[in-house]
């Protein structure tokens, strides 16, 4: 009896290992999702703009997964909301991670940035504790905001990228003044993340294809040049905070206050503190004008929300949020319909992962194209417009904006649950909580004042946006109709107030 357990249990271990081993095999033999055919040893050309789009043209001929290979590198790109719950929920532990890159991680940011290291410390001081306490900076900027549109509604635009500058500066460097999109700094730090952005799209960058490039005189020499222009500018910003750190609070000044507990250096924190504003800044100000064009190309829902807000005595607060719920699915569904991060980012699968006897092999990039995901015809009947029912589709129209872009946008505590159903919920974005207080006021805001419609003479192209990370709408125009009397607009709003 003695003899026969241990003898039993070297059986078990050798089929198991054999189990392992067979699987691992099978799921080798395995074919590579479909994908446009390639060039011998070069492999696929990169779509060289609007990837997102050419993605989705791709999803509906090969399927909601489908591969792409350049040189060593295998992308797999998925299209279709269910494969992105099966590989990106389902399989999330082995699809978190980001895919190593030499020319924005290792150069242009030094090893260093927000999107790709530094979430730590980045989730420490953003808690939402603490997004609640720049509520009262946010309401204060949002009120500013309604008042840029009523003196000029032209501007409506230029109006949200102050809003967004105002506050994001205000929270990241406790700046209380307000902030132009035309001031140095911003003008500075929104240069740095163009590039980024640049940097960052499949296939900018022969070197993260073919490595040995990086060692070739010269041909890394514009990213470090950038890398060294953008480090000297957040230095600038966090020896700005370095000398007056008994003044407001920021989260530049959270982090050099407990520089040694997350043993970070200079640089990190000038770094991450910049990204963050160059992140946040950007797409919240594109989140807010994305609000407002949907409201004036679809003014039978806005309707709706305007329905819901005229229940609340004067102008909406935080404290009536629970008690409006279509406010947040509306702002919710306009991001499901124009996503701030088109193409998504990049991952990198750290282990096999096999769908419908499709292998996408460990070392992988996997890319969640968003604007494919949220035009999913299995889910999204009405791909066009938004979808009547706001409220009832929050759960799924969420999703899109979950953990893929730099500051996702109006990702709450109390839906989290929700995000479950889509993308990146391991890599879920550390600024939600301030993002989403920063859209849900500024819609709840301008809905409750102006009644927002196109120009018959001049009708919105919803579909005109920069061919960038994140997205940034072209000029429009839209007629604001005044619901509240302007003298009682102007006192709610006055400063004070």
């Amino acid at each position: 009896m003695a003899i026969i357990i241990p003898a039993c249990t070297v059986i078990i271990i050798l089929a198991s290992v054999w189990i392992v081993k067979q699987r691992y095999q099978a799921a080798r033999r395995l074919p590579l999702p479909p994908g446009p055919p390639g060039r011998w040893l070069l492999g696929n050309t990169m779509p060289k703009s609007h990837v997102p789009f050419q993605f989705a043209r791709w999803t509906e001929h090969y399927g909601p997964v489908f591969s792409l290979k350049q040189g060593h590198r295998i992308f797999v790109v998925i299209g279709s909301h269910q494969a992105a719950t099966d590989i990106m929920e389902k399989e999330g532990a082995n699809s978190a991670d980001r895919p190593r890159s030499i020319a924005v991680q290792e150069t242009l940011s030094d090893g260093l940035g927000v999107l790709l290291q530094g979430f730590w410390v980045l989730h420490a001081g953003l808690q939402p504790k603490v997004a609640e306490s720049y509520e009262p900076i946010q309401t204060r900027h949002a009120k500013n905001l309604v008042l840029d549109v009523l003196n000029d509604p032209k501007n409506h635009q230029g109006h949200a990228m102050r809003y967004s500058a105002s506050v994001v500066m205000s929270f990241t460097y406790g700046k209380t003044t307000p902030t132009s999109y035309a001031d140095p700094e911003v003008v500075a730090i929104n240069k740095a993340l163009a590039r980024f952005g640049q940097a960052i799209r499949p296939g900018a960058y022969l070197v993260d294809t073919y490595p040995i490039l990086r060692f070739v005189p010269g041909y890394l020499s514009q990213l470090k040049a950038w890398q060294k222009e953008n480090l000297a500018l957040y230095d600038r910003q966090l020896d700005a905070v370095r000398r007056q750190m008994n003044t407001r609070p920021s989260f530049a000044r959270f982090m050099l206050e407990h520089q040694k507990e997350y043993q970070l250096e200079d640089k990190d924190l000038a770094y991450i503190a910049g990204a963050m504003f160059a992140a946040g800044s950007d797409t919240t100000a594109s989140a807010i004008t994305i609000m407002m064009m949907a409201a004036a190309t679809h003014t039978d829902a806005q309707a709706r929300v305007q329905e819901e807000l005229d229940n609340v005595v004067g102008l909406p607060t935080f404290a009536d949020q629970e008690m409006l719920p279509q406010v947040t699915a509306f702002m919710l569904e306009s991001l499901r319909w124009r996503p701030v991060s088109l193409g998504g980012f990049a991952h990198r699968a750290t282990k096999d992962i096999i769908w419908k006897n499709y292998l996408v092999p460990a070392g992988a990039t996997v890319i969640g194209n968003h604007w494919a995901i949220a035009n999913d015809p299995e889910v999204f009947r009405n791909r066009t417009g938004l979808i009547p029912s706001v409220g009832s589709t929050m759960q799924v129209v969420c999703a899109v904006i979950s953990g893929f872009s730099l500051l996702a946008l109006a990702v709450g505590e109390w839906y989290r649950s929700s995000l479950n159903h889509f993308l990146c919920v391991t890599r879920v974005c550390p600024g939600q909580h301030v993002a989403n207080r920063s859209v849900f006021v500024n819609t709840a805001l301008i809905l409750c004042a102006f009644r927002l419609s196109e120009n018959p003479a001049a009708k919105i192209d919803t579909l005109a946006f920069s061919d960038t990370a994140n997205i940034r709408a072209a000029p429009f125009e839209i007629c604001f109709a005044k619901r509240i009397d302007e003298n009682v607009i102007r006192e709610l709003c006055a400063p004070g107030k």
